[in-house]
């Protein structure tokens, strides 16, 4: 099923193209007057210290509005970042809960890789979780096909339609970890560094479909105040994760939630990788694709 078959006849044609900039507005048109006055000026061009930063984590803006900035300091909130508006948000809490009901139903390893048909199947088919509403829908699609470059990332589109599908047969899933990989080039990639590094190394995410990247970034944008610019810095949107096509992220036994943190560049096992010579990190310290430094995702295509 095409996008546009999806809601036929509820959309215009040119509904989702990069033009139409009123899908998000700006914060100061619609957020709420807690975000303040405070704006950047985008006329300063020196960027905090990594010191200053530090001792004033908290603040929630600073000067030197670059997409260099933004990238070494993704917590922090910029001028032209864009926010969610108010009467979206009650539609925006209710995608969450669905999808949320909806892993529940498949599991948390069969949701890694759920494709949007069946997930408008199961939402269909199980009262415990409930269809889809058109308000959801249409929030669903505007989220996947506005322009990511509006909210500051830069990184390609690599999954084009919200129905793309990831064949299960192509697919392998890792023991012990809840998480598939693709046949062949990913999951020899993982098994050689898990060869030369050794058991100390896990992976820590590997497929994710369009339905799993967009219950990761409405949760990290949920934790951002509804800033999506602000979760674009540490998430890519739906339809832009390399994970949908074979990327995976991996991390130190035991660690948990640090492995998503710069802390994982300081172990050993990264360390470890970056000797190797053939690992590659998708997003550097120095990209300017708006993401912030992550150094547990291996770039594999």
């Amino acid at each position: 099923m095409k996008r546009r078959e999806l809601l036929a006849g509820f959309f215009a044609g040119s509904a989702f193209t990069a033009s139409n900039a009123y899908l998000w507005r700006m914060a100061e048109e619609t957020a709420p007057e807690q975000f303040g006055d405070d704006a950047l000026s985008l006329l300063m061009d020196e960027p905090l210290s990594m010191d200053e930063h530090l001792q004033d984590s908290e603040a929630p803006r600073r000067e030197g509005d670059t997409r260099l900035d933004k990238v070494r300091f993704f917590e922090n909130e910029f001028e032209d970042d864009l926010y969610l508006p108010v009467e979206e948000q009650a539609v925006f809490h209710s995608v969450v809960l669905r999808l949320e009901r909806i892993q529940k139903v498949v599991g948390h390893g069969n949701f890694n890789v759920l494709g949007f048909d069946d997930a408008l199947k199961y939402a269909r088919g199980y009262s415990s979780v409930g269809a889809f509403t058109q308000a959801e829908l249409t929030f669903i699609e505007k989220l996947f096909f506005t322009n990511s470059h509006d909210y500051g990332f830069f990184g390609d589109k690599v999954s084009k339609e919200l129905t793309d599908s990831i064949a299960k047969q192509n697919t392998v899933k890792v023991p012990y970890s809840g998480h598939y990989l693709f046949k062949g080039e990913s999951v020899n990639y993982y098994e050689k560094l898990k060869s030369d590094i050794g058991h100390s190394i896990i992976l820590t995410s590997g497929i994710r479909s369009n339905v799993k990247q967009l219950h990761l970034f409405l949760g990290k944008a949920r934790s951002a105040d509804y800033n999506l610019s602000k979760a674009s810095r540490s998430l890519a949107p739906p339809g832009h994760s390399y994970h949908g096509v074979g990327d995976f992220d991996v991390g130190r036994v035991g660690w948990g939630g640090l492995n998503f943190t710069g802390k994982f560049a300081e172990t050993d096992e990264f360390k470890r990788m970056q000797d190797l010579g053939y690992v590659q990190i998708r997003y550097t310290e120095n990209n300017r694709l708006g993401v912030r430094f992550e150094p547990w995702h291996i770039k594999v295509v």
